[in-house]
């Protein structure tokens, strides 16, 4: 039986018997021979409200708080809830005072200190919600702690949302290990259950991607210096796991770590923050310059019949022209040209002759 059947029942029988009491009074004050039949007729109108309208003020409120606070993160329901509570401190301590002003004042201005110092408070929690869990941090710490800049979430303030493609890459783990992502790395439940979807696919290649993605977030989780946090959070309206995570990212304006380049355009677009992997791995790539002398061992044909393709230790692709010949030799080359191109960095390179 649902909540929505219970209530309409409880709202008919309640108001019905409100309408068949006033039904009677009025009955009996203008029509004592009809008496019987206002009651039943205003008790009828009355039950057939309450059967109605009783959803309207019951459960579709409780369920419209339910899907706003589902869409409020668990930093700002915090940040409300202590601001309110300051606020409403304030408010009391000047409740006695403003109290004693004659009237109207002295009965108006303390209800109006309690509306606005209690909104004040939780505005101004929410906005400086960072900040003051940095200070809670540090002193929870003690000054030699705080001083190093060590900690989660309350050192940097800063929440990141994961991809589902950022997770299944794996090098996320890494690159957290290292302490370059600070903060609070936030994975949606939407997000989860995509990762659950590709783990459970019928297809091999997919189902082994989702797996590896499960490990890396249990990899995460134990982690000491990486605080993972899988929320409810969700966007209503919304299907689409992108659409939710840029959407996400704006009302909680924080950037978005992902691989996707697709999702990195449309996130741009949009005004949101991204944090790309793969243009963080370009990045830190080796810097090499025109005349340098590298190692390469070549190991392929080019495009050209005469080329030869290596690959660094990074991974970055070097072009040996007329390098076909010496195909399973490690070449001593000199750079020629350095290309960035969308896929990465390329370097073009001739074998030093011997």
């Amino acid at each position: 039986m649902s909540p929505d059947f219970i209530f309409r029942l409880v709202g008919m029988i309640l108001f019905m018997l409100i309408g068949g009491y006033w039904g009677f009074w009025f009955g009996s004050r203008n029509a004592p021979d009809e008496i019987v039949t206002y009651t039943l007729a205003i008790g009828t109108v009355g039950a057939l409200f309450g059967l109605v309208a009783t959803p309207y003020f019951t459960t579709v409120p409780v369920r419209l708080i339910r899907r706003l606070l589902i869409r409020i993160s668990a930093e700002n329901l915090l940040a409300g809830l202590v601001g309110l509570v300051a606020g409403l401190l304030v408010a009391a301590l000047l409740t006695f005072p403003l109290s004693q002003l004659p009237d109207p004042f002295g009965s108006v201005l303390p209800f109006v200190a309690v509306v606005l110092f209690g909104y004040f408070g939780v505005a101004l929690f929410v906005m400086r919600q960072a900040d003051m869990m940095n200070v809670l941090a540090n002193l929870g710490r003690g000054p030699d702690v705080a001083s190093n800049g060590n900690g989660g979430w309350g050192t940097s303030g800063r929440t990141i949302l994961l991809d589902t493609s950022v997770i299944i890459d794996g090098r996320v783990a890494d690159i957290a290990k290292t302490g370059f992502l600070p903060g609070t790395l936030l994975i949606p439940r939407f997000v989860l259950n995509e990762l659950q979807y590709i783990a459970d696919s019928p297809d091999a290649l997919r189902r082994q991607r989702g797996r590896r993605g499960m490990e890396v977030l249990a990899e995460l989780q134990k982690v000491a210096t990486v605080n993972v946090r899988i929320s409810d959070i969700d966007v209503e309206g919304v299907r689409e796991v992108d659409d939710k995570l840029i959407i996400l990212a704006r009302q909680l304006r924080c950037p978005i770590l992902t691989n996707d380049y697709n999702l990195n355009r449309v996130a741009e677009l949009q005004g949101v923050t991204i944090l790309n992997i793969n243009e963080l791995a370009n990045a830190v790539k080796s810097v090499v310059l025109p005349g340098e002398a590298l190692e390469i061992a070549i190991i392929q044909e080019g495009k050209e019949p005469s080329q030869g393709v290596g690959y660094m230790d990074d991974g970055t692709m070097v072009v040996v022209e007329n390098g076909s010949r010496y195909i399973g030799q490690t070449r001593l080359v000199t750079v020629t040209k350095v290309l960035q191109t969308a896929a990465g960095r390329m370097i073009f390179a001739r074998p030093e002759e011997q």
